[in-house]
């Protein structure tokens, strides 16, 4: 399965009201229709991600010629995930391979590699031809104090880490 994930919509999927610059934000992948659909949320209407997420994330609203703190490079990042394999930080590991999946460093594949491990997700790495098994969390974990900081350390430079 291979996700394509859109640029932040340009309105709030529960209000209709448009974002303004800046704006802090959620957005959540939900499965609906046999597709995945990314649903951005302002911070005032968020409610919490709905049952059918897969993922979700805080994000701030872009702004207009600000140009802002840089991703990490990929092999760093794909480093992380394998050095976070034997560590037990899953709801860090997962959240960390969703997001090489968004940029398409990682592919979700199609056929779990262990049919019998029902949460284990197999990711694939074509740049250095492996497979990652993560345990898939539950946003009770996602949602736990720091995960989303440790996270932002590990993707961005400057201001955001």
């Amino acid at each position: 399965m291979d996700l394509k994930l859109h640029r932040p919509q340009m309105t709030c999927a529960t209000t209709g009201r448009a974002f303004a610059p800046g704006e802090v934000f959620y957005s959540t992948l939900v499965r609906r229709r046999g597709a995945v659909e990314r649903l951005d949320v302002a911070a005032e209407a968020w409610q919490g991600p709905p049952e059918e997420s897969l993922a979700w994330w805080r994000s701030r609203y872009p702004q207009a010629g600000v140009v802002g703190p840089t991703l990490a490079p990929p092999d760093v990042l794909l480093d992380a995930l394998e050095s976070l394999e034997e560590g037990g930080d899953a709801p860090l590991r997962y959240l960390l391979a969703l997001q090489l999946v968004r940029r398409r460093v990682l592919r979700i594949a199609d056929e779990p590699a262990d049919a019998s491990e029902e949460h284990m997700l197999t990711f694939t790495c074509r740049k250095r031809d492996r497979d990652y098994r993560v345990r898939a969390v539950d946003a009770a974990e996602i949602a736990a104090d720091g995960v989303e900081a440790r996270l932002a350390a590990l993707l961005w430079s400057g201001d955001a880490a």
